[in-house]
């Protein structure tokens, strides 16, 4: 088998150490900057993960204020100022008679 150094750490690591009081402040004195680059590590991450999401947030927040607009401007705003409102769709309108929309309704 080869050698592997998580072995050699496992090995290392169950063998009982002798209580040096220099090396128990050390290691105190390291826990705040492991934590610091921890933090670090963890924030840097986070920023390269939504790294693209700027534009997608944006794009998001401009669909949900045009579909609310009328909550963020008083309608009496939006009918005088014509510019304010969004631009008017033309739908189809298509009228069935009785009979074939009871043929719609059956289905």
């Amino acid at each position: 088998m080869t050698q592997d150094s998580t072995f050699e750490f496992e090995r290392k690591q169950n063998k009982l150490e002798r209580y040096d009081r220099n090396f128990a402040e050390n290691v105190f004195k390291a826990i705040p900057k492991i934590d610091k680059t921890r933090i670090t590590r963890d924030e840097r991450y986070h920023k390269n993960r939504m790294k693209g999401n700027k534009v997608k947030v944006q794009r998001e927040a401009t669909k949900e204020l045009e579909q609310g607009i009328s909550l963020v401007k008083a309608p009496l705003a939006l009918q005088q100022h014509p510019s304010l409102t969004l631009p008017k769709i033309k739908v189809m309108v298509v009228k069935i008679s009785k009979a074939n929309f009871r043929k719609y309704i059956n289905k």
